[in-house]
């Protein structure tokens, strides 16, 4: 089948091969979510859908359901006869997903198939280096690629002071600063946005996302709010997350501002590049960088190298994710089934990689 519609959307050849497993079916993109209801995109137009009764019953938690950025496929092209129903999800090829708030274990998918994320903080009451840190564990892991966005440079108090704050927890991380009442930095975040790419605006309410996404747009098309003044706490706009086509040819996902960010996996590895290249030069292997001889970590920490909430941080993460406590060979196992499910999966995941490397 011949898409040109679909291609706007971000439809790569990797999906739309997926696709033709599937007989009968139609393929499509979420585009929208509320509740159990799904806006899609084919490549007659978009339609509402819900997921088939076959589909529930598979269903082994929430992150097997739709999400936007998805590729489905779906019963039909059009809603002449009633809503569409999403049948199969194709394989995603990234996934930014977060534990559910509250005290159970389900998770939430904020983006699936995303490019790029950028993480969103503003530069005023809002700015915490911890969030920051989580927020990239997390991006890491999705297997998109993370930019930090640093908005409403205009309210910091010490614009160089926050930059070298950040500049400490955001190794291989590009970062971007901007101030959406002068459109500062706009162009620096359109150079991360390529034609047939999806990204995704991630962060706290208030930040400026819905913004700078009617920036890149041209147009208001999401609706904005002012800050609280007296915390600088943000007053929900987004109320779910949408997929929008930008004229530039790239696709963006907003999505509802997140305060909390429980963590079910992450990549310290990435996100804290720093403290684990310093625990290679532990003299232990197992170190828990408290009182041992020949911490490397420690000494760092001692020298003003790494900051201590850093450190405390990276070992709260841990815990949360059930790294703390495990020995490098149980630890590397444990990241394998994180990020493959298997060490079989990883492996065919690497052919996988070199074999589009050949291409």
């Amino acid at each position: 089948m011949e898409y040109k519609n679909l291609i706007k959307y971000g439809l790569t050849d990797r999906f739309a091969q997926e696709a033709t497993l599937y007989d009968s079916l139609y393929l499509a993109r979420v585009t929208e979510q509320r509740r159990d209801l799904y806006k899609v995109v084919c490549e007659n137009g978009e339609l509402q859908a819900g997921v088939s009764g076959k589909f529930i019953y598979r269903a082994n938690d929430n992150s097997d359901f739709p999400a936007v950025g998805d590729w489905v496929m779906i019963d039909r092209m059009d809603d002449s006869s009633g809503n569409g129903v999403i049948h199969h999800i194709l394989q995603r090829k990234s996934l930014f997903e977060r534990r559910a708030a509250g005290t159970g274990n389900n998770i939430q998918i904020v983006a699936a198939n995303i490019d790029t994320v950028f993480l969103c903080m503003s530069l005023n009451a809002d700015f915490n280096l911890r969030r920051m840190e989580r927020y990239l564990s997390i991006a890491w892991r999705s297997m998109a690629t993370p930019v930090i966005v640093l908005t409403k440079a205009d309210l910091s108090k010490d614009l160089s002071f926050d930059l070298s704050e950040i500049a400490k927890i955001s190794v291989g991380t590009d970062v971007v600063v901007c101030t959406s009442k002068e459109e500062n930095g706009y162009d620096a975040i359109l150079s991360y946005i390529k034609e047939g790419e999806t990204v995704a605006f991630i962060g706290s309410s208030g930040v400026g996302k819905s913004t700078l996404i009617n920036l890149l747009i041209g147009r208001d098309v999401l609706n904005t709010r002012e800050i609280r003044e007296e915390d600088s706490k943000g007053r929900h706009t987004t109320t779910h997350r949408q997929l929008l086509v930008l004229p530039g040819g790239g696709i963006v996902i907003d999505t509802p501002g997140m305060r909390e960010l429980q963590l079910d996996t992450a990549d310290l590895s990435r996100a804290f590049e720093d403290i684990e290249e310093l625990a290679e030069q532990c003299r232990f292997r197992d170190c828990s960088h408290i009182t041992e001889p020949g911490c490397a970590v420690r000494k760092a920490i001692e020298a003003g190298e790494l900051p201590q909430e850093r450190l405390e941080n990276y070992k709260k993460l841990q815990r949360e994710i059930g790294y703390e406590g495990l020995d490098s060979r149980k630890l590397e196992q444990k990241k394998i089934e994180s990020m493959f499910g298997s060490m079989g999966e990883m492996k065919q995941t690497m052919r996988n990689i070199k074999k589009k490397n050949k291409r």
